[in-house]
This record gives C-alpha cells, sequence and structure tokens, in this order.
C-alpha cells in the first residue's frame, strides 16, 4: 500500500484478504512529535489506539496521554471512563487527513493535590485583584482634573512625538490610563514566561480599553498590540482549546494595525521619520497567523504567512560588522541591535536614530525634573476645597504683579483658582490680613511637623514653636532644653498625626503606547490616603508605575529568537505533511 517513491513509513493494518473492511481503510498523514503515514481501518482504531501507536513509533519516552491529536483545526478527543468512538465517527477524519501530534506541556500533565491547587487559584485571584485595584487607583489619581498626585509623579499620555495632549472624555483617558498600565504589567509577565498570569492581566487589560469611546480605541495601535500579545501567550501554552480564539484576535489585530499604521504600514512610515519599527511586530503577527492556518487545515495560507514571516526574520537579522561599527562609536549592543532592526540595517540611519533616541531622553529627565519641583511646590500649598492643585501658571501671573507666592498661592487655594476672584481678595485689606494670618500659621505647622521628623518630641515643639519666630529660634530652644529624665523616649514620628511623605521623583512621561511614572517606593505595603480615606495598595501600585518606561518603541522592540525557531518548525510540519499518499 506504500506509494512508489514514498520513503515516509507506513503502516498497513488491513489483514490479508480481508476485503470487507478495504472500503474504510485510510492513510494518515502525521507530523509533529513523529513524522510518517499510518494506513490503519477508521472504523476500527480509536483516538486512544492512534496516541499509543504514536507514541511508540516516535522512539522516545512519551506516553500517549502526553500527545494532543489535532486534525482539520479539532482536537481529537476521547474519554477514558467511557466507550471511545472510532475514528470513523468523528466526522472529519478521512483518507488522506493531515493530523499533527503535539506534545503536552509536562506540567499540563501532572496530577496536582486539589488542595494545593485550590490554594494556587486563591493566590492568583488575590494578586489578580490587587493589579486591577492597584491600576484603577493610580487612573483616577492622575486623572486631567486638576487633582494634585498622592506620590511625586504624574503619568500622562502622549503622542508618538512625546507631545502631551488630552485625548477624548476622562473617562477614555482612565480607561487608557488602566488599559496601558495592564498590558505593561503583562508584557513583563510574558518576558518571565509567565504566560498564563499574563493571559489574566492582559484580558484585564481589554477590558479597560473597552471602557474608552471606540473612536478612539481606533486611533491608537495598542489594543491590536494586545491581541497579539494574547494569542503569543496562546501559542507559548500550546493550548489548543484557544484556536478559535486565537483566530479572531489576530484578524481584529490585523484590521486595527492597518487602521492605524496605514496600508503597508505606510502611516506609521511617515510618522516615524522613515525607520521601520514594526517590522518584528508583523513577524509575530503573521507568524501566529501561519500557525493558526496550519492548525486549521488551510495549508496554502498558512504557507504564505510563515514565508512573509521568514523573509522579516531574515531581514531582522543583524549584521555582524554593522554590529561592531555602532558599538565602536560606544553604543551598547542591545541598543545597536535595536536601532540597526528598526531602521533595516542601515548604518548611518541607526546612529541617527540613536542620537534622537539620546536626546529625547535627555529632554525627557529634564521635564521629569521639572515636573518634579512643580508637584513639591504644588503639595507645599496645598488644595481646595474640591481638591484640585494651585493652578502655577495663575500663581505666575499674580506674582507678575508684585504679590508675595505663598500669599498669592493661599488666595487661588481659597477661590478654585478664580484668577479674578483671588486677585479681589488679594487687594481687600481685610481678606488679605486673613490670608497672611492663614500661611503664617501653615508655615509655622510645616515648620512643627519638620522639627517632629527631626526627632523632637511634639509637646516640647509646640512649646518651643510658641515662644519663637523663626526656626532658628525654635531649634535654639529646643536643643538648651534637657529632656525631661521621666519622660518616655522620643517616639514622636510613630505616635505622630500622619505626616505627607514626599517620594523621590525619577520621571513622568508616556506616550499613547506607553505611559511612563516613576517614584519613590514607601516601606509599607498599604497607605491610606488622608483626602479621601482611599486605601491604597503602595507596594502594586508601586509595581505597575515603575513598570512604565515612556519608550515609544517598547512594544516594537521584540528579540524574534524564538519566533524564528517557531516559523522554522512550521515550515518543515508544513513540508513533512505534504507527502503525497496514494
Amino acid at each position: 500500500m506504500e506509494a512508489e517513491g514514498d520513503n515516509s513509513p507506513v503502516v498497513n493494518m488491513e489483514a490479508e484478504g480481508d476485503t470487507s473492511t478495504a472500503a474504510l481503510m485510510a492513510k494518515l498523514k502525521i507530523a509533529g512529535a513523529w513524522s510518517g503515514v499510518l494506513e490503519i481501518d477508521l472504523r476500527e482504531w480509536t483516538v486512544m489506539m492512534l496516541r499509543e501507536e504514536i507514541a511508540k513509533r516516535s522512539g522516545s519516552s512519551l506516553l500517549p496521554n502526553s500527545i494532543n491529536l489535532i486534525c482539520g483545526g479539532k482536537v481529537m478527543k476521547d474519554d477514558e471512563n467511557q466507550s471511545q468512538p472510532k475514528l470513523s465517527e468523528l466526522g472529519f477524519v478521512k483518507n488522506n487527513s493531515k493530523i499533527l501530534a503535539s506534545r503536552i506541556s509536562a506540567s499540563d500533565n501532572v496530577e496536582e493535590d486539589p488542595r494545593t491547587s485550590f490554594k494556587k487559584e486563591e493566590e492568583r485571584a488575590t494578586t489578580l485583584a490587587r493589579i486591577k485595584d492597584a491600576a484603577v487607583s493610580l487612573a483616577r489619581r492622575h486623572a486631567a482634573d486638576g487633582s494634585l498626585p498622592v506620590e511625586n509623579f504624574n503619568m500622562e499620555l502622549e503622542n508618538q512625538n512625546g507631545e502631551t495632549f488630552q485625548l477624548g472624555s476622562e473617562t477614555d483617558r482612565q480607561g487608557l490610563m488602566m488599559g496601558l498600565m495592564l498590558h505593561t504589567n503583562g508584557k513583563h509577565l510574558i518576558k518571565q514566561q509567565k504566560y498564563r498570569e499574563a493571559l489574566d492581566v492582559l484580558n484585564m487589560g481589554e477590558e479597560s480599553f473597552a471602557l474608552c469611546d471606540s473612536a478612539v480605541i481606533e486611533m491608537i495601535d495598542n489594543v491590536p498590540i494586545l491581541q497579539i500579545d494574547m494569542v503569543w501567550c496562546y501559542f507559548m501554552l500550546k493550548d489548543i482549546k484557544w484556536l478559535s480564539m486565537a483566530g479572531v484576535r489576530l484578524e481584529k489585530a490585523r484590521k486595527g494595525l492597518e487602521r492605524s499604521h496605514g496600508k503597508d504600514s505606510s502611516r506609521v512610515r511617515i510618522l516615524q521619520g522613515g525607520t521601520q519599527p514594526e517590522v518584528a511586530l508583523y513577524l509575530r503577527l503573521e507568524l501566529l497567523e501561519g500557525v493558526v492556518a496550519y492548525h486549521s487545515g488551510q495549508t496554502e495560507k498558512a504557507l504564505k504567512s510563515l514565508n512573509s514571516a521568514q523573509a522579516k526574520y531574515i531581514q531582522l537579522q543583524v549584521p555582524d560588522e554593522a554590529l561592531s561599527m555602532l558599538m565602536s562609536m560606544g553604543y551598547g549592543e542591545n541598543e545597536a541591535k535595536r536601532a540597526l532592526r528598526m531602521n533595516n540595517q542601515n548604518i548611518e540611519r541607526a546612529a541617527e536614530f540613536l542620537v534622537e533616541e539620546y536626546e529625547r531622553d535627555a529632554r525627557r529627565r529634564e521635564e521629569d525634573i521639572r515636573r518634579e519641583k512643580e508637584i513639591r511646590e504644588q503639595k507645599k500649598y496645598g488644595v481646595t476645597a474640591l481638591n484640585k492643585a494651585v493652578d502655577l501658571q495663575r500663581l505666575d501671573e499674580l506674582v507678575s504683579i508684585g504679590f508675595e507666592k505663598e500669599l498669592a498661592a493661599e488666595a487661588l487655594r481659597r477661590n478654585e483658582n478664580d484668577f479674578q476672584m483671588a486677585l479681589d481678595e488679594l487687594t481687600n485689606p481685610e481678606k488679605f490680613t486673613v490670608i497672611q494670618v492663614l500661611v503664617a500659621s501653615k508655615k509655622r505647622k510645616r515648620l512643627g511637623e519638620h522639627l517632629v521628623r527631626m526627632g523632637f518630641d511634639r509637646s516640647r515643639v509646640v512649646e518651643a514653636l510658641r515662644n519663637s519666630v523663626t526656626k532658628e529660634q525654635a531649634l535654639n530652644i529646643l536643643t538648651s532644653q534637657a529632656p525631661d529624665a521621666n519622660q518616655a523616649p522620643n517616639n514622636a514620628i510613630t505616635d505622630s498625626a500622619p505626616l505627607t511623605q514626599l517620594h523621590n521623583n525619577e520621571g513622568s512621561s508616556s506616550n499613547l503606547d506607553h505611559v511612563d511614572a516613576t517614584g519613590g517606593s514607601s516601606s509599607s505595603g498599604v497607605n491610606v490616603n488622608e483626602n479621601t480615606e482611599e486605601i491604597r495598595d503602595v507596594e502594586m501600585e508601586h509595581v505597575l508605575a515603575h513598570e512604565l518606561t515612556g519608550d515609544p518603541y517598547e512594544d516594537y522592540d521584540i528579540e524574534v529568537t524564538k519566533e524564528g525557531e517557531a516559523v522554522t518548525e512550521y515550515l518543515a510540519l508544513l513540508a513533512s505533511s505534504s507527502t503525497p499518499c496514494v
């Protein structure tokens, strides 16, 4: 029964002289864990028998239960506890059918103690809830309503040129921020090869983006990229149950990228000044499209997608000479590789790209420092009755007229940043006196909290301030007074009322593809926002905020080694499964 010239192994299960079953004898082309051709009786063989035969012929220690069989995009299932259907009864296994035999992950094949499994699921649910709550809290606090950030950093949306802008309604803005933070967290989990955890977080990111108006979402490429990242997780988990969903997501991703990037990436090329940052992203997309087509029995489509992905993989291979030349200019290996990949291996354009990146990073650092100073200054002035920060632009206008800065800030704070009302109070003698008293009182309070943090007992600080005018006088009183011998050890810091803590700011920029915000960490896992009574998960907020880099090319900067290996593997599977059978 073996075709002439066909060297693939063949198993003929037909009994000699038995013609009654010949009509249901079928040749099955197997690829994957074992490649070859089996000739079997579809009326007699079950899925388990087919697994056992493939496991035996694989020449390895594979167990039958560790093999997944896929035919025409469908998983060939059986039930060990019930009568197993014959292959002929499945309806989709026929003569010359192509079957992929894939190995199941060892961890997926191990029976786990129910108690351990329940505990892991509980921990997973708790972590997911913390991530979501922290993302919601950060997005709300960093809203574009003039509220003062609790931290000494601020998250903003920027376009690809690093310019801050407002997009859509406040609901759109919060949805974008939450989606971007969750997407970034998911990408970090992917880098750690925690694909199941990444899928959970990416699903929440997808839900967050869904809060935005569709017109807003269509302007950006973040959602299509998130769809690709989700299918990449399916692929790395090698879970065939996601096959149909993967196809839907990839179709959405393809259409979304075409809307935002333009046909053949024409728009993104213009926006990026001729660079080609998107090639690696499209390599991953085409690989995944090819994989889905292969498992769905669409051989021609699979071959077309995989060949295109392979061409992009070859395009992204960095020549040693070009890499050496850039490194000799003082650039690191990773940044040099990235620049060459995004500029089609053109050394001159890659060098210009790196210079522009350095300049952009320098501008961002300067902006970070400027914004940090602004936030520190705004915190010093307090917030309005509606919890808004003092408008520094209007404050500068009042100072330019000749008013003392702290008095002008207090006038704006009292009047919800209304310039004219603040000016009226500052020019009214009676109200001006009230403002002076309030500012003096706030100064003394800030000085008192400062002295308490220095380690002086709160009651002694209060007494020293009552008998002094300046900080120096208060310090002289405190240092000249000997503590009461019967007084308990100084615990003013822990026993005092909560003190506003200023965190170190390390960045405050982002773009539509990425949100960037960094700040100092807290030694406590939970803090309470005094203004809103909100309980904050500082530890998780710190994780989310510090994952945001503000790098406009982060989504496109993909190390394509795994993609290249997968392209080669699936092209080989296509080649082996195309062996002619007669």
